[in-house]
Formats: structure tokens, sequence, C-alpha cells
């Protein structure tokens, strides 16, 4: 083991089975096996590693842990959100001297175990007005999006209106495409959003139920230009 003035020692830990993207626990007991005490600034925090050991989610959701002097323990929950996808990884906890360095930077032991992430249950629910129908495979596209991890899903807008009724300008950045795009910059238009999950509503744009993404570090999301609605405003009232 260790020896230095910043040094754990692991007791008994647990982790929530986790779901992809979807938040769980850890609790862990722990114990200041350093030389100096602990008095603000020394943190629990996990990571998500590969199965090879490379990070692939440093520094997640941190969490203070009390004073503590050398010899001294006491036990810790926090707060886990999973990655997405599913799959294998290596789940570690670490402690953090905040603006110093990682205990396991210094030598110190990370509690590190192989973990499956599990698909995200749920089925998701979206706001669709009388004249607006999903694509034929956007009921796939969605739910598989959603056991990925992504607790909001939206997509692109197919504009039906033919001659008389020319697309909309605002809805410009909701043409069909190829794929996903990271950090989409607008509103979602009708998405789907498992339950428990609540978004910022947003005015309309042009008469579809617009609303704000999940906030950075929130809930997982996404926009997938793939995944279609037909808007027909000739079926308007």
């Amino acid at each position: 083991m260790a020896k230095g003035p910043l040094v754990v020692r692991w007791g008994d830990w647990s982790l929530d089975e986790p779901h992809a993207g979807a938040l769980g626990r850890a609790e862990a007991e722990l114990e200041n096996a350093g030389t100096v005490r602990w008095d603000g600034g020394i943190m629990l925090g996990p990571h998500w590693l590969d199965e090879r050991g490379n990070p692939i989610v440093w520094d997640a959701e941190r969490v203070p842990l009390p004073p503590l002097e050398p010899g001294e323990r006491t036990t810790v929950t926090t707060a886990v959100r999973a990655p997405v996808p599913p799959g294998r990884y290596r789940f570690a906890l670490d402690v953090v001297a905040e603006h110093r360095a990682w205990f396991s930077e210094l030598g110190s032991d990370m509690v590190v175990a192989a973990v499956e992430v599990r698909p995200r249950p749920g089925e998701g629910r979206a706001e669709l007005p009388p004249w607006v129908e999903p694509a034929p495979d956007w009921d796939e596209r969605v739910a598989a999006a959603h056991a990925e991890g992504h607790a909001v899903v939206a997509g692109a807008v197919a504009w039906d209106g033919g001659l008389l009724h020319r697309r909309p300008r605002a809805l410009e950045p909701y043409e069909p495409g190829p794929g996903r795009v990271p950090g989409f910059a607008h509103a979602l238009l009708c998405p789907s959003v498992l339950d428990g999950v609540e978004l910022e509503r947003l005015p309309d744009v042009d008469g579809l139920p617009a609303f704000a993404p999940p906030e950075p570090h929130g809930e997982p999301w996404l926009y997938d230009g793939r995944i279609v609605l037909h808007a027909d405003p000739r079926r308007r009232g």
C-alpha cells in the first residue's frame, strides 16, 4: 500500500446495477490512511474506464468527504451516471484533493471492478399534434436510442405541404439528414422523453411543440436526422 500524506484505504463498497445514461448510486467505506488531516477540498469521485483501463468518463459526479484525521473512517454515498452506450466497462472510485491531484496519481489505490452496463429501460412519450405522424421506422429508431441510454430523443421534420404550403423557414434546421448531430443547437421538436424526465417548454415552432435540451451534464439526449416526423399542414384545424 502507498505511503504519504494523501492515501486512502478502501473498505466495503457497492454500486447500483448500472443502466446506460441513468443515474444510480455508489456507496463506499474508506479510511484516511495518510499522514495529514482531510479538512475541506477532499472529495470522492467515480470514473468509467474501458476494459483496458483507458478513461471513458473521468471525474464525473463528486461528493465532499467529511473532515477525517489519519486513521479515521467514513461511509459516503455518491450519485453515479452510467455511460452511454451499454456494454462492458470498468468502474472506479477515487479520491481527489481539489486543485492538487487525484490520490491515484500519487500512488494510492482506486477501487476498480468490471461492470456490465445494461440497456436503459422505459418507454418514451412524445407530444404529437394530430397533423403530425411518425415515419414507419420512427418507433424502432426511438426505442433503440432510448435503450442506448438517451433519455430524450428528437429528430427531423419532413414537411408534406405540397406546392400551396411551402416549408417554413423556421424548420430549416430540421431537414431530414444522414445521422446524429452532436450538440444540436436548436430547440427539440416533439421529442420522445422517458418517464420521470421533465424538459423546459419553449414557444412552439410553426405549431410544433418545442423543448429545450437537457442541461449539460444532465440527462443524455440525442438529435438524429434519420428519426423523422411527417408534418402535413393541410390537416391542421
